[in-house]
């Protein structure tokens, strides 16, 4: 990870959640940090928790969905901590609620968001990348960018363009031989604020689908991709693995699944607060510092074996070819003991 040493990172949506735990985790590799976000509190929080990691932190106060304003932060980032190394893109907002109870207004400022806010990023991205003759873009996306599920229409739209628009993107760079990168890590329901801030119609409080991850370990996914951008995709946790998987292989048992299952497991027993902050417009944490994690520690995976396993493929396959290898001496030797 001495690759980040000294190189200029732009996080959007570095407020909370992932893109604050990945903002620290490049700090804490040394790198000039630029955070991205619209609430000042939650900016103001996470740039003191780079800067205590040991990196630079440079707060701007943006909303990704105005490309105008989003390419001016991106000029001011080069003038003040130098030329863009890596783009990750992390903003997004949602709402929570049947597909007929969403106002066309908020659908568009979902999309306007979670994935215009992609497209700018990675255009004011690559603009600067190409001129420079290098540089990594880094696509945060879902589970949900393969499988659509209940209640989030909207957002599951938006991860299934991103997936889209990038790969479209890849195409083009490796026809044109290009040194930028771009790369999209998958990620599975992870403990962030959203959850206490989204847009929500439903009775009870919303939860991630379990099971849920620290932010910590989807930030790992990131820098590991942002490391290793020849790859073009990652998936993070096992229950993205397997939600992948079994949609490739049976879509319609899923979409039965989920019919059945996929209204509840997105819901606490507890009703919700019809006073609970709402981001959508406006930020959450303009005047409170929410932090990088939500609500659900004490349910909370901070480890993944299966990213592990990603990240070490070579590991996996010597010791599986060790372990056959193992296997079939063992048996010739016992098949020799018994004269078969």
């Amino acid at each position: 990870m001495n690759t980040f040493k000294e190189k200029t990172i732009v996080v959007t949506g570095a407020s909370g959640g992932i893109g604050r735990a990945t903002a620290i985790a490049f700090g804490r590799h040394g790198a000039s940090v630029a955070l991205l976000a619209r609430g000042e509190a939650g900016l103001a929080g996470a740039a003191k928790e780079v800067e205590g990691s040991g990196g630079r932190a440079l707060a701007i106060a943006v909303d990704t969905s105005d490309y105008d304003a989003l390419d001016a932060a991106a000029s001011r980032i080069e003038q003040e901590l130098g030329p863009i190394d890596i783009w990750v893109n992390v903003a997004f907002t949602s709402v929570f609620a049947p597909f007929a109870e969403i106002k066309p207004q908020e659908y568009k400022r979902v999309t306007d968001v979670s994935y215009l806010g992609y497209v700018y990023g990675t255009m004011i991205a690559l603009d600067r990348m190409k001129k420079h003759n290098r540089g990594t873009i880094v696509q945060v996306g879902s589970a949900l960018a393969y499988r659509g599920i209940p209640l989030q229409s909207a957002y599951c739209g938006a991860k299934h363009a991103i997936q889209g628009f990038n790969e479209s993107l890849r195409c083009e760079l490796l026809h044109d031989g290009s040194p930028v990168k771009t790369t999209m890590v998958q990620m599975p329901a992870v403990n962030t604020p959203q959850f206490s801030w989204v847009l929500s119609r439903l009775p009870n409080k919303a939860q991630p689908v379990p099971p849920i991850y620290q932010p910590e370990v989807a930030a790992r996914g990131v820098l590991f991709a942002a490391a290793h951008p020849q790859r073009r995709e990652y998936w993070v946790g096992a229950s993205t693995a397997a939600t992948l998987m079994a949609n490739a292989v049976a879509p319609g048992l899923l979409d039965r699944y989920l019919a059945r299952k996929g209204f509840a497991s997105q819901q606490r027993p507890q009703s919700r607060d019809p006073e609970q902050p709402v981001n959508l417009w406006e930020p959450a944490d303009e005047d409170r510092d929410f932090g990088t994690h939500g609500a659900f520690d004490a349910r909370s995976a901070a480890r993944s074996p299966q990213l592990w396993a990603s990240h070490h493929h070579g590991t996996v396959l010597a010791a599986a070819g060790a372990t056959v290898l193992g296997l079939w001496a063992f048996g010739g030797a016992l098949l020799g003991r018994t004269g078969r």
